[in-house]
């Protein structure tokens, strides 16, 4: 889904991020249309939310896509079960999805919700902590029976127990109206029942004036062998818009504008952390001109980058779904000794088993992009929450001395850029790379402003075509660990090439000969040598936002960007000074950091595990950094990190 935004570059004010999650009207406040107050807001934040099995992800995707196209600046949370049916009606089986859009630029899905779409008791009573008061909620009413409330522990209806006076409530019973607009279509009141969540979407986009053409294309094509589920879904996507339309209980409807002073011209599109990702390898295979290998097994939430890269032979993408993590790096790890930019995805259980591939391509100084689309830990941990804590695992998680530069986007856009650059690295440096996003970032979405071609880096590798080292005795011979003087590369020749047969592998290796030594002082200098060439990897400095001189920073890394960022400006706005800076290079680090981290009194580090970078930054460059931690699967809340860095500025 692409949109055109022809407007001039521009930001929104900074107080406008520290109202996120208010509901704000601009202007003259509301228009009418027709009968029906039409209200104009600049910001919504939606929650659907249901069992597993009622499509609230398909719901959220689509209300999403619509968004996009319609050209609200954007930003989601998936929240689903591990399980791939959790039980039905029960809280660990909730299954939601947030959507914050707005008229101007927006860093985060947003704190509270302002209007809960829930289509069951369980999940009701899972997020109603969530809800504001005075927020909308729309309820299913037909789920709220005995049976359904008791197994989630409501004694009374809370629909009509008064517990919900201080809320907006739409009861609806949307499993009857789902049955009774399809009963032209002879299905069964199961198969019926299936198409109430595009009942509650056609109801939303009437309520909020989304666009839904695109949403009945997408219907007919996800169902084209199915023509008549297809034309059922149809059918009560626009009998929820109608009802909206019709019912007195809507008499307000919602405009939220376009966002055309937050984004610079050009063409954008909706897009997830892993497809963004996935483009990114792409691109970087073509700007590279090689082709590209993925050799994967399948684990969440990194599986998504198998499928989509998959679907792309047509720019000479080839992958392999392995039998297990270590044979997935093993033929990443052969195709790159072929030529190829290779690659492995993976999460957090799947690095510990390919560890020791990893130490072998440190060995064999190949370029290899290892991708980590982390979740929570440890061992099979939480498999769809979100989590931050393979930082040391990717820095030391190998035996002996096995360096690996590591990158981390920042937000789901920003995963195409870091593919780039971690491809950019692997191919410079001839080493392996690790790519750290995490499943906030992953199944994530936001806008994303397509680049033209030549705005993208020149990726192209040299192969070594001949020998390059004459003896003693004036034989030219080709030495596999003879470095690049800048770089400290070696050279890369592909098998086949005559004249360039050599030796790799695990056991150490002489310098610049490649064959085995178990000599002490060629094994010190082999190990100085690797380790020299990864903390000359060339990385921009890191800068320092503080347009105030302030005396506490903000460190971030990853995917708490988004978070940290709204929380600086609302303690901005509230005339707060304080600084932020965010690393995309973890390492090496840039090297202004050291620089930087001392012109402030106060480092605070926030990260989703228990401290991982602010022991490596106390580490290397003995400043006392500060952790502020969360480990519960979630993303940080704006609001309650503004707070815990006000308590510090303040301390």
């Amino acid at each position: 889904m692409t949109s055109q935004v022809s407007s001039p570059a521009g930001q929104a004010d900074e107080a406008d991020e520290a109202l996120a999650g208010e509901q704000r009207a601009l202007g003259a406040g509301h228009a009418s249309s027709g009968d029906k107050e039409v209200r104009r807001l600049d910001r919504v934040i939606i929650r659907f939310a249901g069992d597993s099995g009622d499509g609230m992800q398909l719901t959220g995707d689509r209300f999403t896509s619509e968004t996009a196209s319609f050209g609200n600046d954007l930003s989601t949370l998936p929240n689903f079960p591990a399980e791939i049916r959790a039980p039905a009606g029960t809280l660990p089986g909730v299954s939601s999805f947030q959507l914050h859009f707005a008229d101007h630029d927006i860093l985060t899905p947003g704190d509270a919700p302002n209007v809960l779409v829930a289509m069951n008791p369980a999940a009701l009573r899972a997020n109603i902590a969530d809800v504001p008061r005075g927020a909308e909620i729309i309820v299913n009413t037909d789920e709220f029976t005995k049976r359904p409330m008791a197994k989630v522990g409501y004694d009374s209806n809370p629909l009509e127990d008064g517990s919900l006076d201080g809320y907006s409530v739409h009861p609806v019973p949307l499993t009857t109206l789902t049955i009774e607009a399809l009963k032209e279509f002879g299905l069964s009141r199961k198969e019926a029942e299936r198409s109430k969540n595009m009942f509650a979407l056609g109801l939303l986009s009437w309520m909020y004036h989304r666009p839904t053409e695109n949403t009945e294309a997408f219907l007919r094509a996800k169902f084209a062998k199915k023509p008549q589920i297809a034309e059922a879904n149809v059918a009560a996507f626009r009998a929820g818009w109608n009802f909206g339309e019709t019912t007195e209980d809507f008499a307000v409807s919602y405009e939220v504008a376009p966002a055309t002073r937050a984004f610079p011209a050009g063409t954008y599109r909706n897009i997830s952390g892993n497809l963004a990702l996935s483009y990114g390898l792409i691109a970087a295979s073509r700007q590279a001109d090689l082709p590209l290998y993925l050799g994967s097994y399948p684990i969440t939430p990194a599986s998504d980058i198998l499928h989509e890269l998959s679907k792309h032979k047509n720019f000479g993408v080839r992958t392999f779904q392995a039998e297990d993590e270590i044979a997935g790096i093993g033929a990443a790890l052969g195709a790159a000794f072929g030529g190829s930019l290779a690659v492995t995805t993976t999460s957090g259980p799947g690095v510990a088993l390919k560890s020791e591939t990893i130490g072998l391509a440190v060995s064999l100084e190949l370029p290899l992009v290892i991708v980590d689309i982390q979740r929570g830990g440890p061992s099979t941990g939480l498999p769809t929450k979100t989590e931050q804590a393979d930082l040391l695992q990717a820095m030391y998680g190998r035996n002996g001395e096995a360096p690996v530069p590591v990158v981390a986007p920042r937000t789901p856009a920003d995963c195409f850029d870091a593919a780039l650059d971690a491809a950019r690295i692997a191919l410079t440096y001839r080493t392996p790379v690790f790519l750290l996003s995490d499943g906030y970032l992953a199944n994530g979405s936001e806008p994303w402003k397509i680049p033209e071609p030549d705005e993208l880096p020149d990726l192209r590798a040299q192969f070594a075509t001949g020998p390059n080292h004459t003896l003693a005795d004036g034989t030219e011979v080709f030495w596999p660990y003879k470095r690049d003087e800048q770089t400290l590369a070696r050279p890369w020749a592909v098998p086949g090439t005559p004249g360039l047969e050599h030796r790799i592998g695990g056991i150490e290796k002489q310098d610049g000969t490649g064959n085995i030594s178990y000599d002490p002082a060629n094994h010190d200098h082999m190990v100085r040598t690797r380790q020299a060439k990864i903390d000359n990897i060339a990385v921009p400095d890191v800068e320092a936002d503080d347009p105030d001189g302030a005396r506490t920073l903000v460190l971030g890394w990853g995917s708490t960007y988004g978070p940290i960022t709204a929380a600086v400006r609302r303690l901005r706005t509230e005339g707060h000074p304080i600084a932020q800076a965010h690393l995309r290079h973890l390492n090496p680090f840039p090297h202004n950091l050291g620089e930087v981290l001392a012109r402030y009194d106060k480092v605070i580090v926030p990260e989703m595990n228990l401290g991982q970078l602010a022991t490596l930054v106390r580490a290397k460059y003995l400043v006392d950094a500060r952790s502020h931690t969360q480990v519960n699967g979630m993303p940080f809340k704006a609001e309650q990190l503004a707070t815990a860095l006000k308590e510090a500025i303040d301390a």
